[in-house]
């Protein structure tokens, strides 16, 4: 394909996946009383409250929006994957097609895994926080404040949930061998920690063991997963 062949192409799969998006933001615009409730389930639990506080006139509205917004890049996930694959499938060699779908299937996976890891992880990490502040202080959070960081903390471990992929990605392109990675366990715990460290949104205890023992998991399966497709 010639240059300008390769932009319509990449132009076409732009215009999908932004046509998915728009129409998982409809379904998520449509279902937003029922998104809002299992995201702020957590607040409930943890403040005794039912809902949380307004204190801007438009910020009803923009919560919808927000709401409309992450859950349509949410739903439209696996198509845009489906056609990011699809525009680099062209250049790829047979093995490496083999491998293409097995790779997007598992992305989507771990990366729903975790986001379920994160819900399950908030409830201990917002009472954390809310409770290492001291009784002198009353909780009200904001639809904007606590969205953010409910939906950062989704994103931040579906996106730590992504490491095998990364490292057997490398291991097949023979960037980062296997044997390496068996030789770099005591400073991987050290970095791994540290990671999640920085990449948690709540900074709380729960959330970053939360996430880095998994990830250490992740890269003992990832050295089993490189040297057994590398055969």
């Amino acid at each position: 394909m010639t240059l300008v062949e390769h932009l319509r192409e990449l132009r076409r799969r732009l215009i999908i996946s932004a046509v998915a998006i728009a129409l998982g933001a409809v379904i998520a615009f449509a279902l937003y009383n029922q998104i809002l409730r299992l995201l702020i389930a957590p607040y409930r639990d943890v403040t005794h409250r039912r809902s949380l506080l307004i204190t801007d006139p438009l910020e009803g509205f923009t919560t919808r929006l927000k709401i409309a917004a992450y859950g349509g890049m949410f739903l439209a996930s696996p198509v845009v994957l489906w056609e990011l694959w699809r525009f680099i499938t062209p250049g790829l060699h047979k093995r490496e097609k083999r491998y293409a779908v097995p790779f997007i299937v598992s992305s989507v996976f771990l990366f729903l895994l975790g986001a379920v890891v994160a819900m399950i992880t908030f409830r201990p990490a917002l009472r954390f926080l809310v409770g290492v502040g001291g009784s002198n202080l009353t909780t009200f959070f904001t639809p904007s404040k606590y969205l953010s960081l409910i939906v950062l903390m989704i994103v931040a471990f579906g996106i730590a949930f992504e490491f095998p992929i990364v490292l057997v990605f490398l291991e097949l392109a023979g960037v980062l061998p296997s044997a390496r990675l068996r030789k770099w366990r005591r400073p991987a715990i050290v970095v791994i920690v540290a990671v999640a460290a920085i990449i948690t949104p709540s900074q709380d205890p729960y959330s970053l063991f939360a996430m880095a023992i998994p990830m250490y998991v992740f890269y003992e399966a990832s050295i089993i997963i490189g040297r057994v497709l590398k055969k």
